[in-house]
């Protein structure tokens, strides 16, 4: 018997944070259950010693990560993009490559703008995307509705995050589960 191959893996994932900006933040829905999400994931994949990236779009005008979420990010450094898609970041993908990270978790904002596009980008260059749905948003509903269903359309894996935490996780038999577990709840 085999499991299955989409389910995330230790050795092939990493984390990417799209554009959790202070001067964008405020305006999207449900901001502080985003927020609270988003730091789940980096918590939960620091405690499992997984790679994160994260990006901030045009920072000169949308002001850098929020104070909420980056001291949770350090030591690492913000990709500067212009680019609404990641696929225009600093050579991210081909760290992705290079690192033989080719399962993806994608988080941030906006989900139908620079989320959208990083995941249609990913998906078009042969990664596994998997979109915790509260872990992402937009200013309308209309628009983070319409971005889930294109995800889910062009094949990205919709999901939370407590499931990336618990598949990535794997089993119960480990400190990590006891340090998640207190993470979710």
């Amino acid at each position: 018997m085999i499991r299955n191959p989409k389910i995330l893996d230790r050795k092939r994932t990493a984390l990417l944070m799209i554009d959790v900006q202070e001067r964008i933040l405020r305006v999207m829905r449900n901001h502080e259950q985003l927020v609270e999400n988003i730091n789940k994931l980096i918590k939960g994949f620091k405690i499992l010693n997984l790679p994160i990236f994260y990006t901030e779009q045009y920072p000169k005008g949308l002001g850098p990560t929020t104070e909420l979420i980056l001291p949770n990010l350090q030591p690492d450094e913000a990709i500067q993009k212009l680019t609404f898609s990641c696929f225009g970041a600093e050579n991210l993908f081909q760290r992705f490559r290079e690192k033989k990270l080719d399962q993806i978790v994608v988080c941030g904002i906006e989900s139908h703008v620079c989320v959208m596009q990083t995941v249609l980008d990913l998906l078009a260059n042969g990664f596994q995307v998997n979109v915790p749905i509260d872990a992402i948003s937009s200013r309308k509903e209309m628009d983070y509705n319409a971005a889930l269903m294109r995800f889910s359309n062009e094949g990205a894996i919709i999901t939370s995050t407590e499931s990336v935490l618990f598949e990535l996780l794997e089993e119960c038999r480990s400190d990590e589960f006891k340090q998640i577990s207190k993470l979710v709840k």
